[in-house]
């Protein structure tokens, strides 16, 4: 029974430090862009283009990049358009094997792949920008002890601060302009939520017997996965929790247009 129980504690936590960041974060920062887009009224969809011709190239490249990846075919392409009846800026058309298993599983990165894939661009501006802050990152403890709420906490809270001791610098307000473009257009399609969820069962099932198959063979293994997925999932968290923080500074910015477009 402390077997079974085990495992299902070091799957929990690899699930919720990587899928459910992705789910929760992705969620709030949708939710941000929608209120941001809604300030601007009648002007929105301008807004959109003229974000959208950064933006969507790299959400959609995003998409192609796990496609390659996961062995999908890619059939068609667009990266940015202003001329679509629908109102979509791009897309990307695949297909792959329904038997082949890596392939149907690669239908969840595919699907949050502009997530994952511009929260790397995020870390790597902020590596760019600012270093100390990067720094501040890698130096935060990322254990099976550090997922409980108090070191959590603890975490975010000094994440948060060092983001905002660089304010003052020129480095912090380019890297706010690079994330306002990037996170305004990591918002999931209802196509791509559609990919995702193809996916994730699957994902979830093949998740789970590798964990048993490593805890069959030795505790110890278990342990050292769930250790490198808990330090990669706190990468995430990190830098997710950065864009959800821009997200919630331009969508306060755009407020004021509420009242000069009303």
């Amino acid at each position: 029974m402390d077997y079974t129980k085990s495992v299902f504690i070091a799957f929990l936590l690899q699930i919720v430090l990587t899928i459910g960041v992705i789910v929760v974060f992705g969620l709030l920062i949708s939710l941000c862009n929608r209120g941001f887009y809604s300030s601007f009224k009648r002007h929105a969809k301008a807004v959109c283009y003229a974000t959208g011709v950064i933006g969507t190239p790299v959400h959609e490249l995003s998409h192609a990049l796990f496609c390659v990846i996961f062995g999908h075919r890619i059939v068609d392409m667009k990266l940015f358009q202003i001329s679509s009846e629908d109102g979509t800026l791009g897309y990307v058309a695949h297909t792959y094997n329904h038997r082949n298993v890596y392939q149907q599983i690669g239908n969840f990165f595919i699907g949050v792949a502009p997530i994952i894939v511009i929260a790397a661009l995020m870390y790597l501006f902020a590596w760019l920008l600012l270093p100390s802050f990067t720094q501040t990152i890698n130096t935060l403890p990322a254990t099976i002890e550090s997922v409980s709420f108090k070191p959590l906490m603890q975490n975010v809270w000094v994440i948060i601060k060092s983001f905002f001791s660089l304010i003052g610098t020129w480095q912090w307000w380019v890297f706010f302009i690079i994330g306002l473009f990037l996170c305004l257009h990591m918002t999931l399609s209802g196509a791509d939520i559609k990919t995702a969820w193809s996916g994730i069962i699957l994902l979830l099932v093949v998740v789970l017997v590798v964990d048993f198959i490593l805890a069959a063979i030795k505790m110890s293994l278990l342990t050292s996965f769930t250790s490198a997925v808990i330090s990669i999932g706190g990468y995430l968290l990190s830098i997710m929790l950065i864009s959800l923080i821009i997200s919630l500074l331009y969508l306060l910015v755009s407020l004021p247009f509420r009242f000069i477009f009303k």
